[in-house]
C-alpha cells in the first residue's frame, strides 16, 4: 500500500488523468475529508469530474417506512444497486454519450436527479463515499468498477469535532450532533476503517 501526503495525491491523479479514462474511488470515514479531496483533485486536474456516493441515499420517506431513518447513513441506507449501475455505465460509455448522476443536497436531505453530466471525453471520474471499499455484498461490486480506490486518513481528533460541526451547521442542535455522531457516524466509522487495507493508496492529511 501506498501512503501520500495531499499534494503527492493530487500529482498522482493528474498522472491517472493521463493514462486516459479513469475512475477513482476515494474512501475514508464520515467526515475524513473525502469531498475536500476530491474538490482539490477537480480543481487541477483538467477533465475531470466528481460523481459522489451520496446522491444514492434512499430518501426519508423510504427510510423510515423501513425503520431505518434514525441511522442515516449507514450501508443498508443506500440505494447500492443505483450507484452500481451507475458506475458500470461510466466504465462502458460510448463516444458522444453522456451519462447523468445525482447529487445530494444536504440542506434539503434528499439526492437530485441527473445534477451531474458526465461526458464521454471526460479523462478523470472521481466518486467518493464512505463505503467503496467494503468486502460484503452488494457494496463488494463497487470495488471492482474502481480502477484505483484511495483511502483518506485523518486523526480523530479532528474528525469528529468536523462532523459536529457539519450537523450542526444543517440544523442539529449541539447535543443532537454529538448524540448523532457518536451513536450513528462513529458506528459506520468503525465499519469504513476495518476496511482500509483494501486501499491502493493512503492520502494522509494533517
Amino acid at each position: 500500500m501506498i501512503v501520500l501526503s495531499f499534494t503527492a495525491a493530487i500529482d498522482r491523479a493528474l498522472a491517472l488523468a493521463d493514462r486516459g479514462r479513469t475512475i477513482l474511488g476515494i474512501a475514508g470515514c464520515p467526515g475524513a475529508g473525502k469531498s475536500t479531496v476530491s474538490a482539490a483533485i477537480t480543481g487541477q486536474v483538467p477533465s475531470s469530474v466528481v460523481v459522489p456516493m451520496d446522491g444514492f441515499h434512499l430518501l426519508n420517506d423510504e427510510l423510515v417506512r423501513l425503520g431505518r431513518r434514525d441511522r442515516k447513513g449507514a450501508p443498508d441506507t443506500f440505494d447500492v444497486g443505483g450507484y452500481v449501475e451507475l458506475l458500470d455505465r461510466i466504465r462502458r460509455q460510448g463516444p458522444g454519450e453522456i451519462v447523468t448522476a445525482p447529487r445530494y443536497d444536504r440542506a434539503a436531505s434528499a439526492p437530485v436527479a441527473d445534477a451531474i453530466a458526465v461526458d464521454s471525453d471526460v479523462r478523470l471520474v472521481v466518486t467518493e463515499g464512505n463505503y467503496l471499499l467494503l468486502d460484503e455484498l452488494p457494496w463488494f461490486h463497487v470495488r471492482q468498477l474502481l480502477d484505483e480506490v484511495w483511502f483518506v486518513d485523518i486523526g480523530d481528533a479532528v474528525r469528529v469535532p468536523r462532523l459536529i460541526r457539519r450537523h450542526i451547521e444543517f440544523g442539529k442542535s449541539a447535543d443532537e450532533a454529538r448524540e448523532w455522531v457518536m451513536r450513528s457516524d462513529e458506528a459506520n466509522a468503525a465499519l469504513v476503517a476495518a476496511s482500509r487495507s483494501r486501499a491502493d493508496v493512503v492520502v494522509r492529511l494533517t
